[in-house]
């Protein structure tokens, strides 16, 4: 008996010691690099990151972007790629402006028009990826032209939204009990946050479970981490493969409403760059462009540790985009480096 207990406890003990799996291992990587900014912009850039609105003015500036990131991290994932989100994002803002001002239309059928052109985008593309095996960069590359395209010919001018109705629904906020601040002539002021958080954190929220829980989730991990095993062990690596870019597609138009949304304009260039932007947020998040490994919530703190690092750059007097950009890329090149390391540890198991 006295043998049998020992040998159970040496199982816990070893149970214990098992190292984080190289998912949870760069979740943890970026969260502590998020706090360790967040913390010193806060202790050495003065009040203006003390204040709660501050930080939730990270969600609220950055809430489309949220979406897209998770939307692009589900495709690495998988392995593949789609830099088309970011124009996508830009035709839905003005499909959904011309219907609201130019015919008059309701934000019900804007929010219609938004899904219409997210599923048909993911329906093309994803069939071209997953059942005519085309790299999923040069179908997203032409994905990415056709939209910018569709968007000028839509209209080629910018405008604000007028519709009484938008208006109202943008000029809302959502106050959060117990966090404010009080300006300089002594009034408190509530922190905020505006309708289109809400909805990045439900995508948020359901992307993470269905990743973590669903066998649906567990297929996109097996098909990025290796197409052939994943065949082997019977997953449908076609159709795993077209839901992913089918998924990425639709959220592209979510992302782009919320992103309406913040903006309540429309322009050919909105949300110009936004695919290298969330491109950049998922590696930072720890998603590895070989696929395979990837965490929803690792990309949302890469979200908020991208912005962060912009608003530092911008605190500190560096307003030139030069600047910020080089930052992201040494952000970017900081976090390839680790995964590199992730990897070589992987490997020499």
């Amino acid at each position: 008996m006295n043998f049998l207990n020992k040998k159970r406890q040496n199982e816990t003990a070893l149970a214990k010691r098992k190292p984080l799996s190289d998912t949870n291992l760069l979740l943890v990587i970026t969260i502590s690099v998020f706090a360790a900014m967040y913390l010193l912009a806060v202790i050495f850039l003065g009040a203006g990151f003390r204040k709660p609105q501050t930080f939730l003015n990270l969600l609220n500036e950055n809430a489309s972007l949220i979406v897209l990131s998770c939307a692009l991290s589900l495709v690495m994932i998988t392995g593949g790629i789609d830099i088309s989100v970011g124009t996508v994002t830009a035709l839905v803002c003005m499909c959904c402006a011309v219907h609201l001002d130019k015919n008059g239309g309701t934000i019900a059928g804007a929010v219609i028009y938004a899904l219409v052109i997210g599923v048909s985008f993911g329906l093309v593309q994803g069939f071209l990826v997953a059942f005519l095996d085309i790299q999923p960069f040069i179908v997203s590359l032409a994905g990415m032209f056709f939209a910018k395209g569709m968007t000028t010919i839509v209209n080629a001018t910018q405008f604000n939204v007028k519709h009484e109705g938008f208006v109202k629904l943008i000029e809302t906020r959502i106050y959060v009990p117990g966090m404010g601040s009080v300006n300089k002539v002594g009034k408190y002021i509530p922190a905020y946050v505006e309708p289109g958080v809400l909805i990045a954190l439900l995508v948020v929220v359901i992307l993470f479970l269905v990743l973590r829980w669903t066998k649906l989730g567990r297929n996109f991990y097996a098909v990025g981490g290796n197409q052939q095993s994943a065949n082997m062990l019977g997953i449908n690596v076609k159709m795993t493969k077209f839901l992913a870019h089918f998924i990425c597609s639709v959220l592209a138009a979510v992302g782009g409403f919320v992103y309406f949304m913040h903006v309540g304009s429309a322009s050919p260039s909105h949300a110009s760059g936004y695919e290298m932007n969330a491109i950049a947020s998922s590696i930072i998040g720890g998603t590895m462009l070989t696929g395979g490994v990837g965490n929803i919530a690792g990309t949302f703190f890469g979200v908020l540790s991208l912005a962060t690092i912009k608003n530092i750059v911008s605190s500190l007097g560096l307003d030139d985009a030069w600047w910020t950009n080089i930052t992201v890329a040494f952000m970017i090149c900081l976090f390839l480096l680790i995964q590199s390391v992730v990897l070589s540890r992987k490997n020499s198991k």
